[in-house]
């Protein structure tokens, strides 16, 4: 019996030391305050929240013509004359794709339809191109975005109808089947209009200008 009754004051003073004081809750109520006013005050600074959804400012024409004219024209590689190796059929197919990616790339342009043309013949020769020419002219065309030439995906073809310039087109086309350079733009396999900035300008060498288009090779 003695035992029994000097065990259980030793489990009520155990039961005793776990429970919390009252300066352990003032502590744990002053950190958990503390930890709300601190996140509190970070919330309101500006950059915390701009920096994820802030997007850069689209440039104007001006701005664009004036950091393209900052990127300097360097000696680009001459071209090879191309070879077709198709038949009577393959080769006229090849020079309706081509007399069309001239044509609504460059209007009645002559010069601009023989350089998108030399574009054209340069890429089928390139690394990460088709190896057809009306497979380059169309690559990407399927999708809304991401077409090589905006004429095969953005409607051109069935909303503007171009009737000027399609013999002269299709006269550069065949010369250029036949072995003939367009020499100003070497082997240029891009190019955009001096009023855009493209996100892919940096990687490239720019060589060439013809009236307000830029060309540009690879490094």
């Amino acid at each position: 019996m003695a035992s029994a009754r000097s065990s259980a004051p030793r489990r009520r003073r155990g039961a005793r030391s776990r429970r919390p004081s009252s300066e352990h809750w003032l502590l744990l109520l002053g950190i958990a305050v503390a930890f709300a006013v601190v996140c509190g005050a970070l919330t309101d600074l500006p950059w915390v929240v701009e920096a994820d959804h802030r997007r850069p400012r689209a440039l104007t024409m001006a701005e664009a013509r004036a950091s393209n004219a900052l990127v300097p024209i360097i000696a680009g590689l001459p071209a090879a004359r191309f070879r077709f190796r198709g038949g009577p059929a393959a080769r006229e197919q090849a020079t309706e794709c081509l007399a069309t990616v001239a044509l609504y790339e460059a209007g009645d342009d002559r010069d601009g339809q023989r350089a998108v043309i030399q574009v054209v013949l340069n890429r089928v020769r390139a690394r990460g191109f088709p190896k057809t020419i009306c497979g380059v002219v169309y690559q990407g065309a399927h999708r809304v975005t991401g077409c090589q030439f905006s004429f095969s995906c953005d409607g051109s073809l069935t909303r503007r109808t171009e009737h000027e310039g399609w013999e002269q087109a299709r006269r550069a086309a065949r010369r250029a089947l036949g072995g003939y350079v367009y020499v100003p733009v070497g082997r240029a396999t891009h190019y955009h209009t001096d009023w855009m900035v493209p996100y892919w300008r940096g990687s490239l060498a720019k060589v060439a200008k013809v009236h307000s288009h830029l060309f540009y090779q690879r490094r």
